[in-house]
């Protein structure tokens, strides 16, 4: 069965090239079109079939039986420049990451049982992260290449009494990783284990309630703890760190509040979260720090069309990490779970999973075809953000980062 779904899921992340970056950390913003065009909020203000993994209690909403399916196309401009001199000559460069291109799809079908129960399933690729720098001119970006993809399988249940809604999605969660470089301290010698892939499950509640025009709404997403075997021991190990023996990196729990409030054809919803990636295993070991996320959303919409505009904000999860160089000239600074050497956790943040976008602009709108079907259009921007940190040699790393993305939806009630 597992590898009937890896299968599946495989064939689907084919859809795209092989890297994908998201906004909040390695998190989507949102899942969606709708949700994507206010700027990510989705826990107080119902998005339709879209609802059934942001917060499931919200899909009893839904009349009848609504699918909705689509993707998104994300442009992520990544690049690096990394001081680095060595015994061997200076391997110090300027390079672009070619992982600038890559497809998300989704898939949400939900039905109204009766008036106080409703189910669904859905398919949503929901976080990733990646670079490719084995096209770089010099060895100062080491050839660096990394592929992170987490796509969920969920099933939305939701039970509705009085306007007071509760809602279930257990979740499972496929993820693939790999990472792998030249190490310039040896040689060059290519360091990486090939891609490996997990299976996991988790779950998803929330709740809701509606009055007098508002939509109050929580969630809480499970930390998914994922095994991938070889990759960051492997990566470790390329620096002489035998000990680590740590293979996780779980995708990080999750707790959230929102408001809605819908006046005739216009609605504002807002919407607040913590991802604690502190907590993560993994992730804390590198030091990722918890993100507070606070979006904004603005709709509105008449029986043929809406648009809408949002804004989301989140402070990097990454931040500098002491370093110190002793007179052997060892990095002895000791940072994370896993007291790893603080210039090496900078390069790997910087120059490999670089998470540093912060402030994200969002428009787009609907467009009605039929009585029966309609179609989704949301346009994100993450304005450029700069990072200069030391690496681990002492010298400076820095990564400037930017993205765009373009996301469709497809509905059709019946």
């Amino acid at each position: 069965m597992k590898k009937t779904i890896k299968l599946a899921v495989v064939a689907a992340l084919a859809l795209g090239t092989t890297s994908a970056f998201a906004t909040n950390g390695s998190n989507l913003i949102g899942t969606g079109a709708k949700a994507r065009s206010m700027g990510g909020t989705s826990i107080g203000v119902f998005h339709g079939a879209e609802s059934g993994l942001s917060n499931p209690a919200l899909i009893n909403q839904v009349e009848g039986t609504e699918i909705s399916f689509g993707g998104t196309i994300f442009m992520p401009n990544v690049s690096n420049d990394m001081a680095l001199m060595t015994a061997g000559g200076d391997l110090s460069s300027k390079a672009d990451s070619a992982a600038d291109m890559s497809v998300i799809p989704e898939v949400s079908i939900v039905s109204k049982i009766n008036d106080s129960f409703s189910v669904g399933i859905g398919m949503w690729g929901t976080a990733g992260m990646g670079v490719d720098y084995r096209d770089a001119a010099n060895t100062g970006q080491m050839g660096m290449v990394t592929n992170l993809q987490l796509m969920q399988f969920g099933v939305p249940m939701a039970y509705n009494i009085n306007g007071f809604s509760i809602g279930l999605t257990p979740v499972l969660q496929y993820g693939s990783l790999d990472i792998n470089y030249k190490n310039p301290m040896a040689g060059n010698a290519t360091v990486g284990a090939g891609v490996s892939q997990d299976l996991e499950f988790g779950y998803n509640l929330g709740l809701a309630y509606d009055i007098a025009g508002f939509t109050i709404g929580a969630i809480y997403k499970s930390q998914i703890d994922m095994e991938y075997k070889g990759q960051l021991t492997s990566a470790m190990q390329g620096f002489g760190l035998a000990n680590y023996k740590n293979d996780k990196l779980s995708t990080p729990a999750e707790l959230g509040f929102g408001i809605s409030y819908n006046m005739s054809e216009h609605t504002i919803a807002i919407d607040y979260r913590n991802i604690a990636w502190s907590d993560a295993e993994g992730y804390k070991d590198f030091a990722w720090e918890d993100q507070t996320v606070i979006a904004v959303g603005y709709a509105y919409k008449t029986d043929g069309w809406a648009v809408r505009v949002g804004y989301n904000y989140s402070e990097s999860p990454i931040s500098e990490q002491k370093t110190n160089i002793n007179a052997l000239g060892q990095d002895s600074s000791q940072v994370g779970a896993a007291n790893l050497p603080g210039g090496l956790v900078n390069t790997f943040n910087l120059l490999g999973f670089p998470g540093i976008v912060d402030s994200h602009i969002t428009f787009g709108g609907s467009y009605t075809l039929s009585k029966k079907t309609s179609v989704d259009l949301a346009y994100a921007y993450a304005p450029e953000v700069t990072e200069t940190f030391t690496n681990f040699a002492k010298q400076d790393i820095t990564t400037k980062h930017s993205q765009s993305s373009l996301s469709v939806g497809v509905n059709y009630n019946f």
